[in-house]
C-alpha cells in the first residue's frame, strides 16, 4: 500500500438545519451518530444540531457530516441556476431492493426529482434530500 496520501474522512454537507438532515440520512443510511452528537433530551437545547454533526458506520469509521449556514439555496438539477455541486451515489444489489429504498426515501422525506427505474442497464433514480442535495440509489 502506497503512503504519503491524505485519507478521506468524511464527506461534509453544508444545510440550514444539522439536525433534520443528520437524522435524514441515519435513516436512511442506518448510520448512527459520533459520541455526543446524538439529539439532546426531549425539551433540551440542540446547541450541538445548531452547528455540526457527525454520523459513523457500525465500526465507527466518519461517513458524512452536517454543517448548518444561515442560507443555503436548493440545488436545481438538472437545470438552473444552482447546480448540483456535489451528489452521493448510494447502490443497492437489486431492482426490488431499488423500490424498497424508494419507498423509504420518500417516507423519510425525499423528493425525486429524475427515475430510470426501467433502464435494463443500470436502473436508477435520483433524489432530493430535505436540504435539496441530490443523491442517486442505483442498481451495481
Amino acid at each position: 500500500m502506497e503512503t504519503g496520501f491524505p485519507v478521506l474522512r468524511q464527506v461534509v454537507l453544508d444545510c440550514p438545519d444539522a439536525r433534520v438532515l443528520a437524522e435524514f440520512y441515519r435513516r436512511l443510511l442506518g448510520l448512527r451518530y459520533r459520541p455526543g452528537d446524538e439529539p439532546p433530551p426531549e425539551g433540551e437545547p440542540d446547541e450541538r444540531g445548531q452547528d455540526w454533526l457527525v454520523l459513523r458506520d457500525a465500526d465507527g469509521g466518519g461517513k458524512v457530516a452536517f454543517q448548518q449556514v444561515p442560507e443555503l439555496p436548493p440545488a436545481t438539477w438538472p437545470e438552473g441556476e444552482h447546480p448540483q455541486q456535489l451528489h452521493l451515489d448510494l447502490t443497492v444489489p437489486s431492482a426490488a431492493e431499488l423500490n424498497a429504498q424508494h419507498d423509504r426515501a420518500l417516507a423519510l422525506g425525499a423528493r425525486l426529482l429524475y427515475d430510470r427505474f426501467d433502464d435494463p442497464e443500470e436502473p436508477l433514480r435520483v433524489y432530493a434530500d430535505p436540504a435539496g442535495h441530490p443523491f442517486c440509489i442505483f442498481v451495481a
